[in-house]
């Protein structure tokens, strides 16, 4: 489990640094057309929305993670209001873009609200995209880790389906932790704990695309940073590609939209059943911040 572990949460800041340079494009057919197909870490144009980036940054989302994955490393487990001040210390001077969440979860701090109530109204699934820290923290304590994943979301991200996606998504990697399949993890995980719910019903839309080219199945089902299009479509991308992580985070970007938040999720799941290998090197050396995490993660073994 230690080897999947680390790659868990590699794979989910790789996954992230990869659709850096095409990231927010709905366009699928400009991403293929100006950029051919993204198999390596780029860095984004002048008219991107992370132009200060550079090759083997992350986006906000996966800055986040990291001041994250400090936090746990520093407290030895997650620590709400220690996450909360690092998080906000972040913000202070960011040179990076700044997303509807974040301004809201910061104007909410700013009237006083601490970080159980300062969360914004947001359905970004990215709020749950920053888990793979915790996951690898707690991969021998379920009820710590969901309590630990649905606090972290919450902080800026109050939306109930999205707190929801967080605890979803924390359940199906425990098991594939544990051994399980990722399909199986995810079938079963929405029936035992979701059924009857319009994440279950999300579940099922991702699983009934499988055998659909995932370009235009992700056009179908949505591009979009919202729960109910991306939650979706990260499934699709987990279930067609059980045994290929290199190619589903390949998938996910040349489908446009928000592939950043899809490939965190996407990276955590599948690396936590694939392991070591299952990342090109490249892609993990490529990463500005690949030592610190390799020694953040150290500190948590």
């Amino acid at each position: 489990m230690q080897d999947r572990g680390e790659t868990m949460v590699l794979a989910s800041f790789v996954g992230d640094s990869l659709a850096l340079g095409a990231h927010w494009i709905y366009d699928a057919d400009k991403i293929a057309r100006e950029f051919g197909r993204v198999e390596q870490l780029l860095k984004p144009r002048e008219d991107s929305y992370h132009s200060t980036k550079d090759q083997g940054e992350f986006t906000h989302y996966g800055d986040q993670t990291f001041v994250l994955l400090q936090s746990v490393a520093a407290a030895k487990g997650f620590d709400l209001q220690d996450f909360f001040r690092r998080w906000q210390e972040l913000f202070r001077d960011y040179k990076g873009y700044v997303d509807g969440a974040t301004k809201g979860t910061l104007r909410n701090i700013a009237k006083g609200k601490g970080p159980d109530s300062s969360g914004s109204p947001s359905n970004d699934l990215a709020g749950a995209g920053r888990i793979a820290p915790l996951v690898y923290c707690y991969r021998n304590d379920l009820d710590a880790l969901i309590r630990a994943a649905t606090a972290q979301t919450k902080m800026t991200h109050a939306d109930p389906a999205t707190v929801d996606s967080a605890e979803f998504f924390a359940r199906v990697t425990f098991k594939i932790l544990g051994g399980a399949s990722p399909t199986a993890a995810i079938r079963e995980v929405a029936k035992e704990r979701f059924s009857d719910t319009t994440i279950a019903e999300w579940v099922q839309d991702g699983i009934d695309s499988r055998d659909q080219e995932s370009v235009p199945a992700v056009g179908s089902l949505g591009q979009s940073c919202h729960t109910p299009d991306a939650l979706p479509a990260v499934i699709h991308l987990i279930v067609k590609y059980e045994r290929n992580l290199r190619e589903a985070l390949i998938q996910s970007v040349m489908a446009g939209g928000d592939s950043a938040a899809r490939n965190m999720i996407v990276g955590m799941v599948l690396g936590a059943h694939l392991g070591k290998g299952s990342l090109p090197e490249e892609w993990v050396s490529g990463l500005k911040k690949a030592e610190e995490i390799g020694s953040l993660l150290g500190q948590l073994k």
